[in-house]
């Protein structure tokens, strides 16, 4: 009996030394955990040095939540420590966690299905991180207390797992911005509490499945940036709650469905860029909440609602790139809120209204339209003039003067009225736009000087002012815009001396007074010691080494004696004046010789221009046409007559043979000629190159039978030739005309909010291989690859142009070439400067790789500082060798691209572009390349 007191005893002393020693592990836990993940963790900033693993409790450590009454960890919130590593198992020790965030950081590696493991998860965040690999459905294995998950912006592939839609209570999903692909199930719609569904910029295909009421909570959805077709959600109205509709960056079609008028909550909805269809519908005054509608890069037709004006809460809208016709309501004027409204590439018409200027307006552009008749800005209210800050006209039938009191817009930073038939001079009050960033008024028909105001735009950094009839010098009072990067004078009347004082514009990059009548010296220093002679041609009074035409010496004048020396007829007077009459007359002969040699320069420029001018037009009156496939010959071959071939029968010319060179048609000027549009008689345009070197020309027979076979070529991505006319001094090579301009345009001179996604570029550089894979197997070089040669068709794709150079012109060599592809500068290989090297198609591949960094980058093959020549290539190339090669895309993209693509397509760039032919891969090889890069489940270890 004593013995079993004892035993009872000792048991009772040693019980609670035995509970702590068994609780002791549990209360460490979470200690333990926290302490193994840091330890796999690359931790750059110390973000973590208070967690110590002697610490008997994490709930004083950074990012750590407890629950008070336990103090065992619930949460842990991590966003943008920068850490990097893997996400372990060890913080499956934490079991009473209920948020985990992680996001903005550079974890890598798969995603953990160990994460299912936390029984009380409520929020699970690992956006913004690198994490690759499919989404385990072990992960949604145990989620019934699961209400959010992230895995945004990461590099997630395949299919989104079906486990999980057995999370019933989930409220918001975002798996957006990753590669997530195939089809999504209808079984997703059984999710009935979730409020935020988030599928966007992914690789999801198929047809948007039935059932999406079902979503009777969902607040916001975006499936935005995949590759949808068929039809929009029917049924989408029955969600009630929405706020949030974005279905833009897909392929749908058809209309908007009619339920959509049930949506009164709604204030965002974004369609754009897809292929929809129909009428602006009436119904969508009766969606009240709308703050922001856009309907852009679809192809709706019809007028726009006088409903429109119910739409009081109206922010931003866009219908840009539609088929919208007729004039613009009145009604808009309800939309007292609306502060963007662009209307650009439609087909509306009629004057602008009046209450454009009623409203207080941020963004107002209604370029390539219809719109005609004069502008007026009435007195505006206060409101309007403070809060305009972008105003675009260009591309309209507008005419008239520009309205003197433009300068009440005080806050506009961009305006654009170019492509327009105003006339007029510049209005003085230009000068009161202090905030003006970007000033184009041209191709108009505007007179007189430019105003010496203009200095007072002290924010200007592009001027472009070119094809209109502008007179005068270039004022000195542009000088102070010290802002000024970019100004066009060209194809104007302007005449006197540069000012010396543009050397001292520092941010200057290009300077184009082209085609006018300037003369004197250019100016020396800064921008001027380098400028391309392109930007200065037509001035035939310019002088200096860029034009090749050196300037007039400067002669000491003559000795003159002191005239009082001596009245002898024979002494040193009479000998001085017969000395100094020497010296007079052999300036003097000097002077008229220069004179002479003028103006008989004049003259015979007058005389090759009169005789240009009288060969073009009995050129032009001798037309005879020719169709067929066969390129049948056409009947009329005397010397006097032009001969025209389209390869086409049904071709005709609507405007007659006068027009084909109107100079209001021109739509470019390169180093080989010009280049006009016009139109065959069904209105279908067509482009027409006149090309300005027949010296290159052997004969017509040779002509002739090259332009026919490089018709015969056909490929998507290649500009089509459609047939020709010879004289002996005028050859025109008649092309298919590409409606979107060149890439040059879309890179370079395109407005910020109108830019070129990633997936677009990656379109164009795979296009545009392909077309020179086609040339190179017709045995064609193109010789002249650039950027302002690419061109963008209707439906976004490239198409090589201003092909089969050297084989219209046979008399090209090395020396012409890069004399008349100034502008290529930067595209040519370097072979062209070796006589001894052979072109081959691997020049072509050259331009294609510096082609492929300027898509890339945004930034031009050479740019021009202050104080240093910026080579594209080696730029990026020291950046690429330095693991910097994301800080070199276009930042136009602001992130918006995937870095596992955009690394591999630079390599392939920088290889192209080898200063040593042979290591260039021919363009076959480019494309399987290219197309390996774009499929994800390809490996891209050929260019490591």
């Amino acid at each position: 009996m004593c013995v079993i007191s004892n035993i009872v005893l000792s048991v009772l002393i040693l019980f609670p030394l035995l509970l702590a020693q068994s609780l002791e592990p549990a209360f460490n836990d979470d200690v333990l955990g926290l302490i193994v993940f840091k330890a796999g963790l690359t931790d750059s900033q110390s973000r973590l040095t208070s967690w110590r693993e002697e610490d008997d409790t994490a709930c004083n450590w950074v990012g750590v939540k407890c629950d008070p009454n336990s103090n065992r960890v619930t949460e842990l919130i991590l966003d943008g420590f920068s850490l990097s590593g893997h996400i372990g198992r060890s913080l499956t020790r934490l079991q009473f966690l209920r948020v985990l965030s992680l996001s903005r950081n550079n974890f890598s590696g798969t995603v953990n299905p160990a994460l299912a493991q936390f029984p009380s998860l409520k929020i699970l965040d690992l956006s913004e991180n690198n994490l690759s690999g499919v989404i385990p459905e072990e992960l949604f294995q145990q989620c019934m207390s699961l209400k959010v998950i992230s895995l945004a912006k990461n590099n997630l592939t395949g299919l989104i797992p079906e486990s999980l839609t057995s999370c019933s209570n989930l409220e918001k999903v975002n798996f957006s911005s990753n590669f997530l692909s195939g089809q999504l199930s209808s079984k997703l719609w059984s999710l009935s509490f979730v409020r935020v569904l988030d599928l966007s910029e992914n690789l999801l295909e198929g047809e948007i499945p039935t059932g999406i009421e079902s979503l009777y909570n969902l607040r916001a959805i975006s499936l935005r940036k995949n590759k949808f077709v068929g039809f929009l959600p029917q049924n989408i109205g029955n969600c009630l709650l929405l706020k949030s509709v974005d279905f833009s960056g897909n392929y749908l079609m058809g209309s908007l469905p009619l339920s959509m008028r049930k949506l009164g909550l709604c204030r965002y909805f974004d369609v754009s860029e897809n292929s929809l269809t129909g009428e602006f519908p009436d119904w969508i005054g009766e969606m009240r909440s709308l703050e922001f509608l856009d309907l852009s890069a679809n192809n709706f037709s019809g007028r726009i609602p006088n409903t429109v004006g119910n739409l009081q809460s109206l922010k931003e809208v866009n219908l840009s790139s539609n088929h919208f016709v007729g004039s613009l309501p009145d009604s808009f004027r309800g939309c007292v809120n609306l502060k963007v409204l662009d209307l650009g590439h439609n087909l509306f018409s009629g004057n602008l209204p009046l209450w454009v200027f009623e409203l207080a307006l941020e963004s107002f552009c209604v370029s390539v339209n219809r719109f005609n008749g004069s502008v007026t800005f009435s007195t505006p209210p206060v409101l309007s003039c403070q809060s305009l800050r972008a105003l675009d006209f260009s591309s309209n039938e507008l005419s008239g003067e520009i309205p003197s009191n433009i300068g009440n817009f005080s806050r506009l930073e961009f305006l654009n009225v170019s492509k327009n038939s105003f006339i007029g001079t510049i209005p003085a009050s230009l000068g009161e736009l202090n905030s003006t960033r970007v000033l184009d008024m041209s191709h108009n028909r505007l007179t007189g000087a430019i105003p010496i105001e203009i200095r007072n735009c002290s924010s200007l950094s592009s001027l472009i002012l070119c094809e209109n009839n502008l007179t005068g010098p270039i004022p000195v009072a542009i000088t102070s815009l010290s802002n000024l990067e970019f100004v066009d004078f060209s194809f104007n009347n302007l005449s006197g001396n540069f000012p010396k004082e543009l050397t001292n514009l520092s941010h200057l990059t290009t300077f184009n007074v082209s085609f006018n009548n300037l003369q004197g010296e250019l100016p020396i220093g800064g921008f001027f010691n380098t400028i391309p002679p392109s930007s200065v041609i037509g001035n035939p009074s310019l002088c200096g080494s860029i034009v090749k035409h050196s300037c007039p010496s400067v002669h000491p004048k003559p000795l003159v004696l002191n005239p009082n020396s001596s009245n002898s007829k024979n002494g040193p007077l009479s000998s001085s004046f017969h000395h100094k009459r020497i010296i007079l007359s052999i300036s003097s002969l000097i002077a008229i010789g220069a004179a002479v040699f003028i103006a008989l320069g004049v003259v015979t420029v007058s005389i090759l221009n009169m005789h240009a001018r009288n060969s073009m037009a009995r050129s032009a009156s001798g037309f005879t046409f020719s169709g067929g496939d066969e390129f049948s010959p056409s009947h009329d071959t005397e010397a006097n007559y032009g001969k025209l071939v389209m390869f086409s029968s049904d071709a005709d010319f609507e405007v007659g043979a006068q027009a084909l060179l109107n100079k209001n048609c021109e739509l470019g000027r390169g180093g080989f000629g010009s280049v006009y549009k016009t139109e065959l008689r069904g209105g279908r345009p067509v482009a027409i190159k006149k090309l300005n070197t027949t010296s290159l020309v052997k004969n017509q027979d040779d002509f002739e039978r090259e332009v026919k076979t490089l018709g015969k070529i056909r490929h998507p991505h290649l500009v089509l030739i459609e047939g020709y006319y010879w004289t002996p001094s005028l050859q025109l090579v008649i092309n298919e005309y590409v409606s979107q301009g060149s890439l040059h345009k879309h890179l370079h001179e395109g407005e910020s909010g109108n830019f070129l996604t990633w997936k677009h570029r990656f379109s164009i550089i795979l296009g545009t291989a392909k077309g020179l894979a086609c040339l190179h197997k017709m045995n064609v070089i193109h010789y002249n690859i650039k950027s302002s040669n690419i061109l963008i068709d209707v439906s976004g794709e490239p198409k090589v142009g201003d092909y089969g150079l050297a084989r219209l012109l046979p008399g090209l060599d090395r020396y012409i070439l890069s004399s008349k592809i100034q502008s290529a500068l930067g595209y040519m290989a370097p072979e062209f400067a070796c006589q001894t090297v052979k072109i081959t198609e691997k020049c072509d591949v050259y331009g294609f790789g510096i082609l492929i960094l300027e898509i890339l980058t945004g930034k031009r093959p050479v740019e021009y500082m202050e104080d240093d020549v910026v080579v594209l290539c080696d730029m990026v190339r020291g950046a690429l060798d330095e693991g910097r090669v994301e800080e070199c895309i276009d930042e136009k993209l602001k992130g918006d691209f995937a870095i596992e693509e955009a690394i591999p397509v630079v390599k392939l760039g920088l290889i192209c572009a080898s200063q040593v032919p042979s290591n260039r891969p021919d363009m076959e090889e480019v494309i399987r390349i290219l197309e390996l890069i774009q499929c994800p489940s390809e490996s891209h270890e050929e260019l490591e």
